[in-house]
Parts: structure tokens; sequence; C-alpha cells
């Protein structure tokens, strides 16, 4: 199973300590650095100093890093227009030299739209599946011809459907609990479907409505990456597991039933019935993200158990 390190830098974080964890995550030999796509805090706390945009630090990280994958779980649909993002991820992945992967998805925490004046609209599902189809539509595009797309929500006419990813195909990632609609969008779009802070239970029948969803279609289900996403607090013991909970406002109980939580031992256990669903990758979302002490236990005690 790989392990990808996922972030959320809302919760307070400039770019000079998410640099030093995407640092660490290449240094330590994790296969990702990942970041959440929001610009509010969720829950208590000022968020300090202040919200840093996805794809302008993946555009910083791809000029620091030299091996690691650069992804966003999820960039949301409601925050860019489909063109201008796909502009983006393919200048950010010609930086990198072809690491990025973009997660794309509906967008949902209107708060956050009404602070910094994003439009929130109803039909989110229905957007992104048009966002999907143009930014995919644009990339695929030989050279030299156009892309034209009518929708009921987005318009192109004669783009040149330039820049270019470095990449041949740009992994797009598609995620969440729905059980229909978004498992046939997966089926029709994702090199990759993930499902965020879910059950072993739960995992394992979105998954089984994926597949089918993509056999249905004439797709060997076989060709996606299926993956979890989980809350990672691991410690040497008992009183470090601890420390590292009340370090994220959580609790320890809550952490194990929900997450990744106890020693290290623990830990890759529940990471083994997780990939008994068919799950290969995990994304550890590190909420405290000074702790890099952190990082260098799961490399040493977990990542080689997976190996």
């Amino acid at each position: 199973m790989d392990l990808r390190i996922f972030t959320e830098p809302q919760q307070g974080a400039s770019y000079d300590t998410l640099l030093a964890v995407a640092k660490a995550t290449e240094d330590l030999g994790f296969d990702a650095f990942f970041r959440s796509d929001h610009y509010l805090r969720m829950g208590s706390g000022d968020g300090l100093p202040g919200p840093t945009d996805a794809w302008v630090t993946l555009a910083g990280l791809a000029r620091e890093t030299s091996r690691i994958r650069l992804g966003t779980l999820m960039t949301a649909a409601t925050f860019r227009l489909p063109g201008v993002l796909a502009i983006q991820v393919a200048q950010v992945d010609q930086m990198s030299g072809g690491r990025v992967e973009l997660g794309l998805g509906a967008g949902w925490f209107e708060e956050e739209h009404r602070a910094y004046g994003i439009p929130f609209p109803k039909e989110k599902f229905s957007r992104l599946e048009e966002q999907l189809a143009i930014v995919t539509g644009l990339w695929a595009t030989e050279p030299g011809k156009s892309f034209s797309y009518e929708g009921e929500f987005y318009q192109l006419v004669d783009s040149p459907a330039l820049p270019k990813p470095a990449q041949a195909k740009v992994p797009v990632v598609i995620g969440g609990h729905g059980a229909t609609r978004t498992p046939r969008l997966a089926a029709r779009y994702a090199d990759e479907f993930n499902i965020p802070f879910a059950s072993i239970e739960t995992s394992e029948r979105q998954f089984g409505r994926v597949r089918a969803a993509v056999e249905e279609i004439g797709r060997d289900a076989g060709e996606l990456v299926y993956s979890n996403a989980l809350v990672a607090c691991v410690g040497r013991d008992d009183a470090e597991v601890a420390r590292r909970a009340a370090a994220i406002g959580r609790e320890v109980s809550e952490l194990k039933e929900n997450g990744l939580a106890g020693t290290p031992a623990e830990v890759t256990d529940k990471l083994g019935r997780f990939a008994e669903t068919g799950s290969t990758r995990c994304y550890l979302q590190i909420l405290d993200l000074t702790d890099l002490d952190h990082l260098e236990l799961i490399a040493a005690q977990i990542q080689p158990q997976l190996s």
C-alpha cells in the first residue's frame, strides 16, 4: 500500500510550513504530498496566518521537490472556471516535470464561499461533470486542433487547448460517498477513486459500487486505483498517541474508531484490513504540520511493513 501525506492548510499553515512538510515527505520516502482546497478554517481557532491557494502552493512545491507526486483532495469546482483550471494544472505539471495529479470535487463548504465572495451554485454536481469533460477534453485535444464545448453551464468556442501537461495523461482522482452519481462519474473520468474518512465496511461497499459502474461502461475495474483518506495519529506508546490527539483537539477513542490511531503495530494492522477491501493507497491526513517527528515515526515503523 502506498502512503501519501495529506494536509489541511486552511486550519493554519504558511507556505514555509507546507514546504517543510513536503520536503520531509520526499526525504522520508512517502509517495506524494497532497493538500485540501479550502479558504476558511473549519471548527474553532483563528486559522492564522490565513489560507493559501492550493495550486499556487503546488506550483511552488513543484520547483522545490524532485520526486514526490503533488495534488489536491479535492480541488473545488466552484472555485475555478474549467478552462482556467486546465491551464493551471497543465502549467504546474510542466513545472514539476510531470508529477501532478488532479483531485476534483463539486465543492461543498458554503461558508467559505460567502467569506470570499465566491458564488455557491445549487447545481454543483452537474457543474462538476461539465468541468471534468472540459478539463480532460482540453488536455486530450491533439496539438494543432481546437476544442469546443456546449454545456448548460460552460461554453468553449475554438479553444486552442493549450498548454499541454508534461504527462501524456494527468491522473484524475474522484471521490465521495454518493451511491449512484459518484460511481458513474468515476467510471467515466477517474484514474483513481478515493473515499474519505470512511470505515472498512463503507469503503468495501463503495468500492464495489464503483467497480460495478466501471464494468458497466466496458472499462476494466482493475484500471482504477482505489484509495482511502484517513486521519493519522500514531505514537510509540499510549502516552504519545494521547499527546498527539490532544494537539489536534481530538479524542483517542474517536480517532481509533474513525481513523488510524495507535501504535505503529495497531495502525499497520488496520491498514492491512483496508487493503483487504482492495484499497492500495492511503492518504494520511496530518493535522499537526509542525510535528515532523510524527512523519518520521510513520516512515520508519509503518511504511516498511506495507511495501
